[in-house]
């Protein structure tokens, strides 16, 4: 665990302050494209150390009084369920948990969007959910020709079909649960519609990666590559930034393939382009905010690997397709690592080799590495949980913080009553005989407290984990790793 690389406070500060000068300089009305996470964003936290998952939306908190949320979802991710792969949600249920958690914090949330509308069943059941929760429900809808032929879309054909989305405040967030719901096209129908009505909107984006004033190679925007390995994303130079000002910035392919139609859309309904570059649309002041530029690229490059190992596990389970896996190595080799570059993998496996089964390895908080192997009583995992506590609590290696006297009787529920082969216990069920035996023991009471200091530890295993166990760690905030094998 390094040190800290960005100030938090800082791009709270700067940021919204960014903000309000593009909306200003719009005339008082401005819709933001919010691309990648708005909440629980963890890649940005692990790349940046000091960014907090949840820095984004604070920013915004700024704003408050100004700012009214629009959140689109594309109807077509509603029918399919697609699944937000983070949290492990579908998409029309996060949604409302987006809508519970921005209300929460008193952002107004007006109304939801639902893109590519065509009277979906699935889609008109989700609509009346939203609306007995007192949330207004818009429809838009796939447009012939979108986005090549201008002169359709921009016309009451095209963006005139869609429902105009009643706002009332100055700055209009569209946000969304996850890519190709639509924000893009959501905010261009907006301008239309607002045109037509005689009133001078602009449109900007906020996108965290690349950082634009960042160099190409620098490892936080080679980790965004690592991030996005599985779309085809890669990041380059803005070239229409390079010929209008003569200076380097970072984009990536898509928002640079799509600008000269985008400039013709702009053209058609304002006039006039505001920007001369996809650069230009951005509001995102992150790369101001980094104070310790080796500390960013330290945690970016261990990120890198950190992805490299998923997409070994993913390969590994027919998920993604060779090439993301080898996108991934040249990655690590432009960073300058290596999977050996990861402190707790050589550990992990020694520990397997010496005992011939699973192992695992975690690095703490102040560098040291413990490990855990598996016993009749406990998995790896578990093992490792219970002997990091106690390193961290200073508990002797040697006392037992879960009586055997507990673990048998969930040994003989699992295999006796559930049917279960596998005696020895996960990290949920250890978890759970930990906080049993705290109750009369304060050894154990003890360990407990350490769990907060796990986060952001980096965990590696010798052998692909179960879901659960998986589930645990990633709550528990882990950095976890495996090797992609299965358990013998």
């Amino acid at each position: 665990m390094g040190n800290i690389g960005f100030d938090h406070q800082k791009y709270l500060q700067l940021q919204s302050e960014h903000i309000r000068q593009r909306l200003a300089g719009f005339g008082g009305k401005l819709y933001l494209e919010f691309g990648g996470k708005l909440y629980d964003d963890y890649h940005a936290s692990r790349v940046l150390p000091g960014f907090q998952p949840d820095s984004k939306l604070k920013m915004l908190l700024q704003l408050k009084d100004q700012v009214e949320m629009v959140i689109a979802i594309n109807s077509a991710d509603i029918e399919k369920n697609k699944i937000r792969g983070d949290l492990g949600i579908t998409y029309d249920r996060d949604v409302i948990r987006l809508i519970d958690v921005f209300r929460g914090l008193g952002l107004y949330v007006s109304s939801v969007v639902l893109t590519r509308f065509n009277n979906q069943p699935a889609t008109k059941a989700f609509q009346t959910r939203l609306e007995s929760m007192g949330v207004r429900v818009y429809h838009h809808y796939a447009i012939e020709g979108y986005p090549s032929n201008i002169a359709h879309i921009v016309s009451d054909a095209g963006y005139g079909k869609n429902d105009f989305i009643e706002t009332t405040r100055e700055l209009v967030v569209v946000t969304a649960p996850g890519p190709g719901s639509g924000k893009l096209a959501t905010c261009m129908s907006q301008l239309y519609h607002e045109h037509k009505r005689g009133v001078a909107a602009g449109y900007a984006k906020f996108e965290t990666f690349p950082v634009w004033n960042l160099s190409l190679n620098h490892p936080v925007n080679l980790a965004y590559e690592a991030a996005t390995a599985d779309l085809s994303d890669v990041n380059m130079i803005d070239p229409f930034h390079l010929e209008a000002y003569g200076t380097t910035t970072v984009n990536y392919n898509r928002d640079v393939e799509a600008f000269p139609v985008l400039v013709t859309m702009f053209e058609n309904i304002l006039g006039t382009c505001p920007y001369k570059s996809p650069t230009d649309m951005g509001v995102n002041m992150v790369g101001n905010c980094i104070i310790d530029d080796e500390a960013t690229k330290e945690a970016s490059r261990q990120e890198i690997v950190r992805r490299y190992y998923a997409a070994l596990c993913d390969q590994k389970q027919g998920k993604v397709p060779d090439d993301v896996v080898r996108k991934l190595e040249l990655l690590m080799k432009k960073a300058g690592v290596d999977p050996a570059s990861r402190r707790v993998v050589a550990p992990a496996l020694a520990k397997a080799e010496e005992t011939g089964r699973p192992a695992a390895a975690i690095e703490l908080p102040d560098g040291r590495i413990i490990t855990g192997k598996t016993s009749n009583l406990l998995g790896a995992s578990a093992a490792l949980l219970l002997n990091a506590l106690k390193a961290l609590g200073g508990i002797q290696e040697d006392l037992h913080l879960v009586s055997p006297l507990a673990i048998d009787p969930i040994q003989h529920l699992k295999v006796d009553h559930l049917g279960n082969r596998n005696p020895r216990l996960h990290t949920d069920e250890t978890l759970i005989a930990l906080s049993i035996s705290a109750v009369s023991n304060p050894i154990a009471e003890k360990a407990m407290e350490q769990l907060s200091k796990l986060r952001g530890c980096d965990v590696h295993s010798s052998v692909i984990l179960s879901p659960v166990d998986e589930k645990i760690f990633k709550r528990l905030g882990v950095n976890l790793t495996c090797e992609p094998r299965y358990k013998a």
